[in-house]
């Protein structure tokens, strides 16, 4: 079974957070495919990945980028065939309640979400349980104070 982290936001957006996750899985040697609700949602997040930081750079794309097989960073819509894993994934994150599809290769899950939301809350909720009901390992990160990750279980 794979590892299933849940990430609350609370104290910032995702365009704020998720770059210094993605920052920090690549970091580790991994390579994602990150997951959204439509397209419109991943060409936003697109543009924010280019601007997040001036220092910096998230090496990423998407379809209409060509070259899946090398983007560290895969950007896609649930629209897209959901069982590719494009780039050679070995991490996926959904974002907007995406549920996961579990890929051979895939070791770990991150599903991000707005904690301040009451429905976006109380739907990972719902996820929580199904992925405990599948036997995965499942963790929780909340977000504290300064944006930092505290896990909770």
């Amino acid at each position: 079974m794979a590892e299933v982290d849940f990430y609350q936001l609370r104290t910032s957006a995702l365009e704020s957070a998720l770059p210094k996750l993605l920052q920090k899985v690549l970091d580790a040697g991994h390579r994602v495919r990150v997951v959204g609700a439509s397209e419109a949602r991943m060409e936003a997040l697109n543009a924010a990945l280019w601007t997040f930081d001036p220092a910096s750079f998230l090496p990423h794309g998407g379809p209409g980028d060509g070259d899946a097989d090398m983007q560290p960073i895969y950007l896609t819509s649930e629209s897209a065939d959901v069982t590719a894993n494009e780039n050679g994934a070995d991490v996926v994150v959904t974002i907007d309640g995406v549920e996961p599809v579990f890929l051979d290769g895939v070791s770990r899950y991150l599903d991000m979400f707005d904690g301040r939301d009451d429905s976006a809350l109380q739907a990972a909720r719902q996820r929580w349980k199904r992925r405990k009901a599948e036997a995965h390992s499942v963790n929780y990160w909340q977000q504290g104070e300064g944006g930092r990750w505290e896990k909770l279980g």
